[in-house]
């Protein structure tokens, strides 16, 4: 999703080319149907090491965003221009076309950082906004889903994610804040209802929350896929969630987003770029004072309550329509 700006880039400056994107079998779905891209498909570094051995070279240029010598092997088998950020490895380096220096860790949003490779060929950046799009069969779905499962009258529809990645839980808002911030929802919008995200491994988090809330809330954690979970998030009214993977699904359409982030990767670092509703919430602690041992509860409930407030204000729902007249009308 990061590097989507980077692949608009190389399609505005080359008009009609045809882009192919390879990644990780369980995550490069999430591009499928982005206009400028011919095809995206699956590799990993043990397929990799098979492929591109026979026939002609298919490619003009490679661009590869990762350190594994055998994905940049195979890159130089298939294209004959391969840019990747510099390896590991010297004699790899000398066999690439463009090779480009990393920049320090956290010195510059993430987007600048997966378009220096198109930089490198002289290709300016065509904004830096993620690109994602909900397929028409998806959206026809997840319209259905909500008619059926939550009340018409309910409005606003907010989503809450709940939890980033295992790997990065210092970005995780503590549980009852979440609760704590809905009950404070519910007082101010008394018909509101809530969707909460995430995957298989949040999932008792999520559930604790559920069964807290009542039915004011439908469980979604665990039980979509992440293209379900995008055409889901594309229906309601607002986003409240940490910094992880559907915040960046989210910033792709024009929904209001409160965002909540660490101060190891500030919203000026990973947070949506180019957003008109965009409403971030910034840990409080200085950057150089913050490992990742500064707790996520030092960003107050109070302080992501106002930001939400603001967010419905600037940003008003659609209040149901009378009669046999849906918010999907």
């Amino acid at each position: 999703m990061l590097a989507s700006p980077a692949s608009r880039a190389v399609e505005k400056a080359h008009p009609g080319s045809r882009m192919v994107v390879l990644g990780p079998p369980n995550r490069t779905g999430i591009l499928s149907g982005l206009p400028f891209l011919k095809a995206v498909g699956p590799i990993t570094k043990r397929s990799a090491l098979w492929r591109g051995w026979f026939g002609a070279r298919r490619y003009d240029y490679a661009f590869v965003y990762g350190f594994d010598e055998p994905l940049v092997s195979y890159a130089l088998r298939v294209a004959d221009r391969v840019v990747v950020f510099r390896q590991k490895a010297d004699a790899l380096n000398r066999r690439v076309y463009r090779c480009v220096d990393v920049p320090a860790f956290q010195s510059e949003h993430s987007v600048l950082h997966y378009l220096r490779l198109p930089a490198a060929l002289g290709i300016p950046p065509a904004g830096m906004r993620l690109v994602y799009r909900v397929m028409p069969h998806e959206a026809t779905a997840a319209r259905a889903r909500i008619a059926a499962e939550i009340p018409r009258a309910r409005s606003p529809l907010i989503g809450f994610q709940v939890a980033s990645f295992p790997t990065k839980a210092y970005r995780d808002w503590p549980i009852g804040n979440f609760a704590e911030l809905a009950e404070r929802i519910f007082a101010d919008w008394q018909q509101s209802h809530l969707l909460i995200y995430g995957g298989r491994e949040e999932r008792s988090r999520a559930l604790w929350l559920k069964e807290r809330l009542g039915d004011r809330a439908t469980l979604y954690a665990g039980a979509l896929t992440l293209r379900e979970t995008a055409a889901l998030m594309s229906c309601t009214d607002l986003y409240v969630g940490v910094d992880t993977g559907p915040t960046h699904l989210m910033s792709t359409f024009d929904i209001p987003l409160v965002g909540l982030y660490h101060c190891i990767s500030s919203s000026k670092l990973t947070g949506p770029a180019d957003h008109p509703c965009f409403y971030a919430v910034d840990h409080p602690c200085a950057r150089n004072r913050c490992t990742e041992q500064t707790d996520m509860a030092e960003i107050s409930v109070e302080s992501v309550l106002a930001r939400v407030q603001q967010a419905l204000a600037e940003h008003p729902p659609m209040r149901p329509r009378p009669q046999a007249a849906t918010r999907f009308a």
